[in-house]
C-alpha cells in the first residue's frame, strides 16, 4: 500500500482537477484498510517533499481514530514514536503543526488508558528546549490537548502556569510568545477553578506586552487573542482584574482609536471596553476610567465608514453600543461628558460631529432617563435644531433621538408637544426617505403615549400620513402604518373621520402576496387592529369578516412576522368584540395552537475546521464523510422571528379565553397544555405571555366549573381531572416554583408583578376547588 499511496499523495497536490479527484477517490478506498495508518506515517517521516509529508499528517489526524483500536501495540507504538520524531525533528512549521494535530487526537484515547506516560513529561521537557522550534510546537501541542484531555494537566496545573508565563516572557523568539498567548487563552477557556483562575491575574501585563508586539508587527490576527483572553477575565465572577483593568482599558482604547487597524481588530477592542462596562462597572467607577472611555468613544461617533463594509463592525455603531452599555451602568457618571461632547459638537463644521451630538443623547437617554429628564429643555433645544440641520445625516440622527427620547423619557417629553410634533411634521416632508422613515419612527414613538393633546395636531398629521401611504416606497408606508397606528391610539374616537379611509387602503395591502409586501401586509394587518380598538365595537363589527378573512388567508403565505401580527389583531378583535368573537373560535385557534407548537428553529453553527491555515487546499479528502472527529460548537441561533410569533400566539390564547370566557371551554385542555409548556420556555417573552395566559385560563376554567353552563362534551372537567390526579395544592406548589425560577432570570418589576398576580389567581381557584368539589363526582381519566 505504501508505494501506491505516495503516488496518489503526489498525484493529489497536482494542478489538474481531474487528476485530484481521481487520486481522492483512491486515497478514500485506501483509507478504509486500517493498514493506511502505518502507510501514513511511513511518508510522513520519508516523503522527501514538505506538502506531501503535511498531507500525509492531515488524512492521518483524519482517519485515526476509526482505525486506533484495529491496530497492535507494536503499531501503536510506532505511530507515537514517529509522531514525536516529526514534531522534534521535521524542518517544515506546517507539518510539525500538522503533526501535532495528530498527536492531540491519539491523546484523546491513549492518555486516560495510561498508553502513553511519557508524553506529558515530553511536552514539559520539549518546551524549555532550547531550540525555538520545539518550544514552540509544545505550546501548540499544550493548546490543543486542553480541547482532548485538559482534566490531565490538573496535577500540572501549577507548573503549567509558571511554563506559560516564562514563554510569555521569552526575550529571544516572538514565534514562542505567540504560541504562549494562545496557549493561555486555550487554557483559560477550559479551567472553570476560580482559584486557578486567580492566578491568570499576573499573566496580564505579559499578554499585552506580546499584544502590542503583534500590533507593531502587522499581527493584528494574534492580538485579538489578547482581547478573547481578557473575555474569559471580565465574564469571570473571580475578583482577576484589580488594577489590571487600567491596562487593559488603555490598551483598548489604543486599539479601537487606530483607524489604519482592521475593523475585526479595533471592534474587539470596542467590545472589550463594552464588557467592562457590563461586568465590571464599578472598577471602571473606582479607578476613574469612564471619561477617558468617553473621551474616545464619543468621537468614534462621527468617524467616518465605508457604508459597503459590515456595519456590526463599523466603530460608530460599535461606540454606541458601548456608551449604551455604560448609561445603563453608570448613568451619574456618563450623562455630565456626554451632554458636554453633544453641546460642543452640535456647533461644530463638522457634519459628522454634529450628527454624532445627537446620537449620542439619543444612545444614553435609557440608561440617564432620569438626568436627562431634569435637562429636557437644553437637550431639545440641540436635538429640535438637528432636525433643521442643512445635512441630511444630522437630520436622521436628531429623528432617530426624538423616537428614542419618546421611547424612554416619559412622561415628561411629551409636555414639550408644543415644541415636537410640530418639528415632526416638518421632518416628515423631508427631501431624504431616510430621514422620513426616522421622522415616521418618532412620530410613532412620540404620539403612543399621547392622550388629548395630539388633537389639535390630529388633521395635519393624517393628511401627510394618509398621503404617503399612497404614494410612499413600501418602506416608507410601513413606518408610516405604525405611526397611524400611534395616532389612532392617542386619538381613540377623534380618530373616526380618518378611519375610513385607513381602512380602505389597508384592504389593498391586505390582500398582497408577493413577497417582497409581506411585511406590509403584517402592519397593516396589526393597523386594522388598532383602529379597530380606537373607533369601537359598533362601527366595526358590520365591516370586519372580510378583513377576518383576509387575515386568515395570511396563514398560508409562511411569513412568520405576518402571523405574529395576524395573531396580535386577532387579539385586538376579541378583546372590541367580546363575547361576538366566539363565532371565530374555529378558525383563529388551531392557528394560534400551530404557531405555538412551531419548531424554534435552534441551531448550532459547527466548527470543524482544526486544521492549521495552511492545509484548506486539501479540500475533500481532509473533510469526508468517514472522519470521526468530535466536532465544537461555535455559536447558538434562534430564529427570532418564530420565537416573537410564539409570543403574540401564546398571548392570544389567553385573550381569546378571556373575552369569550365559557365557549373557550373545548379548546381549554389543549391551552393548558401549551401554557404550562410555553411558562418555563427559554425565553422571558414567551414566558412572561404565558403566565399572563395561565391565569386567563384559569379564571375562565373557575367560571365555567362554578356556572357548570356548558354541554359534558366539552366540560373541562379534563383539566380539573389532571389537577386532582396530581393534587391541585401540589400543582400550586409546583407552579410557584417555576415562577421563582423565573425571577432567576433577571425580570422587571412590572413583569414579576404579573406573576404574583397569576399565583393569586391560581391559589383562589384552589381554594374553591377544595371547598366545592365532590370528588365522588370527578371520573379520572387514565
Amino acid at each position: 500500500m505504501a508505494q501506491s499511496l505516495e503516488l496518489l499523495l503526489i498525484q493529489f497536490l497536482m494542478p489538474d482537477n481531474d487528476a485530484r479527484r481521481q487520486a481522492e477517490d483512491q486515497i478514500k478506498r485506501l483509507a478504509k484498510d486500517p493498514q493506511v495508518v502505518p502507510a501514513l506515517v511511513h511518508h510522513l517521516r520519508t516523503a522527501k517533499t514538505p506538502n506531501v509529508r503535511q498531507l500525509a499528517a492531515v488524512l492521518l489526524r483524519k482517519k485515526i481514530t476509526g482505525h486506533w483500536g484495529k491496530l497492535s501495540p507494536q503499531l501503536r507504538q510506532l505511530v507515537k514514536q514517529s509522531l514525536i520524531e516529526s514534531i522534534t525533528m521535521e524542518h517544515s512549521p506546517p507539518v510539525r503543526r500538522a503533526s501535532a494535530n495528530v498527536v492531540s487526537i491519539i491523546a484523546k484515547y491513549a492518555v486516560p488508558a495510561g498508553e502513553w506516560p511519557d508524553l506529558l513529561p515530553f511536552l514539559f521537557q520539549c518546551s524549555q528546549s532550547p531550540q525555538e522550534d520545539h518550544r514552540e510546537v509544545a505550546l501548540i501541542l499544550f493548546s490543543s490537548l486542553t480541547e482532548t484531555i485538559g482534566n490531565s494537566f490538573q496535577p500540572y496545573f501549577t507548573d503549567l502556569q509558571s511554563l506559560l508565563l516564562k514563554c510569555l516572557q521569552d526575550e529571544t523568539s516572538n514565534r514562542v510568545r505567540v504560541a504562549a498567548l494562545k496557549a493561555v487563552g486555550s487554557f483559560l477557556e477550559f479551567t472553570h477553578d476560580e482559584v486557578e483562575v486567580i492566578k491568570f491575574r499576573e499573566f496580564i501585563p505579559s499578554i499585552l506586552n506580546v499584544s502590542r508586539q503583534c500590533i507593531a508587527s502587522g499581527d493584528e490576527d494574534v492580538a485579538v487573542i489578547a482581547f478573547e483572553i481578557f473575555d474569559e477575565l471580565i465574564e469571570s465572577p473571580a475578583p482577576l482584574l484589580g488594577e489590571s483593568v487600567k491596562a487593559i482599558v488603555q490598551f483598548s482604547l489604543e486599539v479601537c482609536s487606530s483607524p489604519n487597524l482592521e475593523a475585526n481588530t479595533r471592534h474587539q477592542a470596542i467590545q472589550i471596553i463594552s464588557w467592562l462596562a457590563k461586568y465590571k462597572s464599578i472598577s471602571l467607577k473606582k479607578y476613574k476610567l469612564v471619561a477617558p472611555i468617553l473621551q474616545i468613544m464619543c468621537p468614534l461617533l462621527a468617524e467616518s465608514t465605508n457604508r459597503d463594509e459590515d456595519d456590526d463592525l463599523a466603530p460608530d455603531r460599535a461606540a454606541a453600543e458601548v456608551i449604551d452599555t455604560m448609561a445603563l451602568n453608570l448613568s451619574k457618571q456618563v450623562f455630565p461628558p456626554v451632554f458636554e461632547f453633544a453641546s460642543l459638537s452640535s456647533q461644530s463644521a463638522n457634519p459628522k460631529f454634529r450628527e454624532a451630538a445627537v446620537t449620542s443623547l439619543g444612545v444614553i437617554s435609557e440608561g440617564c432617563l432620569e438626568l436627562m429628564k431634569n435637562k429636557l429643555e437644553p437637550i431639545l433645544h440641540i436635538v429640535l435644531a438637528a432636525l433643521r440641520d442643512p445635512e441630511q445625516m444630522v437630520r436622521g440622527a436628531a429623528s432617530f433621538a426624538l423616537g428614542q427620547f419618546a421611547e424612554h423619557l416619559q412622561p415628561e417629553i411629551v409636555s414639550h408637544y408644543e415644541s415636537v410634533l410640530p418639528s415632526i411634521l416638518n421632518a416628515l416632508e423631508d427631501v431624504s426617505d431616510e430621514v422620513k422613515e426616522k421622522s415616521y419612527y418618532a412620530l410613532a414613538a412620540f404620539c403612543e403615549n399621547m392622550g388629548e393633546e395630539i388633537l389639535p395636531f390630529l388633521d395635519p398629521l393624517m393628511g401627510k400620513l394618509v398621503g404617503a401611504l399612497q404614494s410612499s416606497t413600501r418602506n416608507l408606508q410601513e413606518t408610516c402604518m405604525s405611526a397611524i397606528g400611534s395616532v389612532a391610539s392617542a386619538a381613540e374616537q377623534a380618530f373616526i373621520p380618518y378611519a375610513e379611509k385607513v381602512l380602505e387602503l389597508m384592504q389593498i395591502f391586505m390582500v398582497l402576496t408577493n413577497d417582497e409586501d409581506l411585511r406590509s401586509r403584517a402592519r397593516a394587518t396589526e393597523l386594522v387592529g388598532i383602529v379597530a380598538m380606537s373607533v369601537g365595537r359598533a362601527r366595526m363589527e358590520p365591516i370586519l369578516p372580510p378583513f377576518i378573512e383576509a387575515a386568515i388567508s395570511g396563514f398560508g403565505l409562511e411569513f412568520s412576522e405576518l402571523r405574529e401580527y395576524t395573531h396580535g389583531f386577532f387579539s385586538n378583535v376579541a378583546e372590541l368584540l367580546d363575547d361576538g368573537f366566539t363565532q371565530y373560535l374555529p378558525h383563529v385557534v388551531p392557528l394560534a395552537f400551530s404557531s405555538c407548537n412551531l419548531d424554534d428553529g435552534s441551531a448550532v453553527d459547527i466548527d470543524d475546521s482544526e486544521e492549521d491555515e495552511n492545509v484548506n487546499a486539501f479540500g475533500g479528502v481532509s473533510s469526508d464523510d468517514e472522519a470521526h472527529d468530535e466536532p465544537r460548537v461555535r455559536n447558538i441561533s434562534v430564529r427570532t422571528g418564530v420565537l416573537d410569533e410564539k409570543a403574540a400566539a401564546t398571548q392570544a390564547l389567553g385573550l381569546f379565553a378571556l373575552h369569550t370566557k365559557s365557549s373557550y371551554a373545548p379548546y381549554l385542555e389543549e391551552t393548558f397544555k401549551i401554557l404550562v409548556r410555553h411558562s418555563t420556555y427559554f425565553h422571558e417573552d414567551v414566558r412572561l405571555q404565558a403566565i399572563i395566559a395561565l391565569k386567563y385560563i384559569l379564571m375562565v376554567a373557575h367560571a365555567v366549573f362554578q356556572g357548570h353552563n356548558v354541554s359534558a362534551k366539552y366540560h373541562p372537567f379534563p383539566l380539573f381531572d389532571y389537577i386532582a390526579h396530581h393534587s391541585l395544592f401540589m400543582m400550586c406548589g409546583q407552579i410557584l416554583i417555576i415562577l421563582l425560577v423565573q425571577t432567576s432570570y433577571g425580570l422587571y418589576y412590572h413583569h414579576f408583578v404579573k406573576y404574583v398576580d397569576f399565583f393569586l389567581v391560581l391559589l383562589d381557584l384552589a381554594i374553591v376547588w377544595a371547598k366545592k368539589v365532590d370528588k365522588n363526582q370527578v371520573k379520572v381519566n387514565n
